[in-house]
């Protein structure tokens, strides 16, 4: 992020997205839904997934490849499980839905697993998760993804980044909450590096012949993201399982695209498809005292000694609550000047107005 800060508050993000969404005619309701994500996932300190991406939903809506209006349909179910067509909606609506139902089939049955076909990006993979906390729950979530990453000892990308999320409530309003990618790094960061002529640390990234490179231009023309852990001798091999294992749950199983069939990230020219898995466990069906447990896990490992002074050990979750706290002392989300005015310009091209200020500078 750059140096120069913009501080916005949430309620006037959310209405911004939301009137540039019904500008190329998304159904309020679904403006609302994608604003919420966004939102979340910017107070969690993933800008990559925030306001940052709106022009992208924009684009799609416009370019007709991205449903307007309409609703998510089951397709088959049982008790604990379904299969719902996302029918090319806005990813946040999708999500919503198959989360919903998932957590409805936990709380009757103990586990609700749901997948999707036919759906959209849907922003932090966090944000479905984290429904079943509210529940009481545990929530898992997981989604395929353009191909970005080239699979250990390959030299094609044939699998997208494919996040993986867990929530898991504690007590006193704890949680365990995981959101992670199955790439080493995002593509974002890699691009950052490219535009500021700064190489990139090996093990983010190969060359088109598949092998580890610092040049962040290799990695961009013709390369491609490693999955986590990097090369094979230093544990990728265990991303590649990771990300292969997403599709298993996506793809494969909700019948939409997968690997290389999906389409090229940012193309606007065809449907994404995406396959998208949403899981929901009920911990009263389970041994007693989960909640305890968890709370007794979570402090285990953040009371630990640290191995370096001023960092202490955290729990998954922990850094997007310190992300979160300054938020709330604020009362508004610091954002990127340089992001905050493309926005605007993406605003008034649509005929948006008000813009978002740009006068409240922060350090």
């Amino acid at each position: 992020m750059s140096l120069t800060r913009c501080l916005l508050v949430q309620t006037e993000i959310k209405e911004f997205i939301k009137q540039c969404m019904l500008a190329v005619g998304t159904k309020a309701s679904h403006a609302s839904s994608l604003a919420d994500v966004l939102v979340e996932g910017d107070l969690r300190g993933h800008y990559s997934h925030g306001l940052n991406r709106m022009d992208l939903y924009v684009k799609e809506i416009q370019a007709g490849i991205c449903a307007k209006e309409g609703k998510p349909v089951v397709e088959k179910e049982s008790v604990a499980t379904a299969l719902v067509n996302g029918n090319n909606l806005l990813g946040p609506v999708v999500g919503n839905f198959c989360m919903s139902l998932a957590l409805k089939k936990a709380q009757d049955v103990g586990i609700g697993w749901v997948v999707a076909n036919g759906s959209n990006h849907y922003g932090i993979a966090g944000y479905y998760s984290m429904q079943a906390l509210k529940k009481n729950m545990i929530g898992m979530c997981y989604t395929n993804t353009s191909p970005l990453v080239v699979p250990t000892r390959g030299k094609e990308c044939t699998l997208g980044t494919n996040p993986i999320s867990v929530a898991a409530p504690a007590k006193d309003g704890d949680s365990f909450e995981l959101d992670m990618a199955t790439s080493a790094v995002a593509l974002g960061k890699v691009e950052l590096q490219a535009r500021n002529g700064r190489s990139i640390p090996e093990g983010w990234g190969c060359d088109a012949n598949g092998l580890p490179s610092s040049d962040p231009k290799a990695v961009l023309s013709g390369g491609g993201l490693v999955p986590v852990g990097g090369s094979e001798t230093t544990g990728g091999y265990k991303g590649y399982g990771l990300a292969l294992m997403v599709e298993v749950f996506c793809g494969i199983l909700a019948g939409s695209h997968y690997s290389k069939y999906i389409r090229t990230w940012r193309m606007t020219n065809c449907r994404a498809n995406l396959g998208q898995c949403f899981v929901a466990l009920n911990p009263e069906f389970f041994a007693d005292g989960f909640n305890d447990r968890m709370s007794d896990l979570l402090s285990l490992h953040r009371n630990l000694e640290p191995a370096g002074p001023n960092m202490p050990v955290m729990v998954p979750g922990d850094p997007e609550r310190r992300h979160n706290q300054p938020c709330h002392e604020l009362n508004g989300i610091p954002y990127s000047l340089s992001v905050v005015k493309h926005m605007n310009e993406v605003a008034s091209t649509l005929g948006v107005t008000p813009l978002l200020p740009t006068n409240r500078l922060i350090q």
